[in-house]
């Protein structure tokens, strides 16, 4: 399938679609979790701090440029892999650690499956078959890296503050600052290893033509 032609447009289309209702469905969920006890500026706040959104804003950023505006920094090989890594990430650590620890219903459900389950491998699906391949450099799995690293850096310091943490690995008030850098570690050497595959896969596609 040609990066160009009507169907990898379409399908970029139908991710964006799906990322940006997934994305909409949840900030109203959490601005109605949070009317009675710090409003709007806080339902933002934890909003951003989740990494699920922050992954998924990326997928919808990207794809939406892949339809409308080809040529943009957003629609370059380094950004379309950054978000092939942070979506693949994010479904693998919700579905072997996070996915356990708690049990969504109705519509908190539906916004769950769709951010975690459907946008990931439909944007993984994409990435493989209709964008460009042969413009990743194995240099790109360590730049990627500043990415998870900068998500701990917010993190940690808007936990310091506040004393809430968007996931029970990276509670410091509950595990301590050694135990969370030691997760911390582990998640950058994931990000690494699966940065590192998808370059391998980018440069085994060119090969294959």
């Amino acid at each position: 399938m040609s990066p160009s032609s009507s169907s990898a447009r379409s399908f970029a289309a139908l991710i964006a679609l799906l990322a940006w209702s997934a994305l909409v469905l949840q900030y109203g969920l959490l601005v109605g979790s949070t009317r009675h006890g710090g409003g709007p500026l806080l339902a933002t706040l934890r909003y951003f701090s989740f990494f699920t959104i922050l992954s998924n804003l990326l997928v919808a950023l990207t794809t939406s440029a892949a339809v409308g505006w080809p040529q943009s920094r957003l629609a370059s090989p380094r950004v379309r892999g950054a978000a092939a890594l942070c979506i693949a990430v994010t479904c693998g650590v919700y579905y072997f650690v996070l996915a356990r620890t708690w049990a969504p219903h109705g519509a908190q459900l539906l916004a769950n499956v769709a951010l975690h389950y459907l946008v990931p491998p439909l944007y993984l699906a994409w990435w493989i078959t209709c964008v460009p391949h042969g413009r990743l450099a194995w240099a790109d799995a360590l730049r990627w890296l500043l990415l998870p690293l900068g998500f701990l850096g917010w993190t940690l310091a808007r936990g310091a503050w506040l004393h809430e943490y968007p996931y029970p690995f990276v509670d410091v008030d509950v595990l301590g600052i050694g135990e969370v850098l030691r997760n911390a570690l582990a998640l950058g050497v994931l990000f690494l290893l699966v940065g590192l595959v998808l370059v391998a896969l980018d440069q085994a596609r060119h090969r294959r033509g």
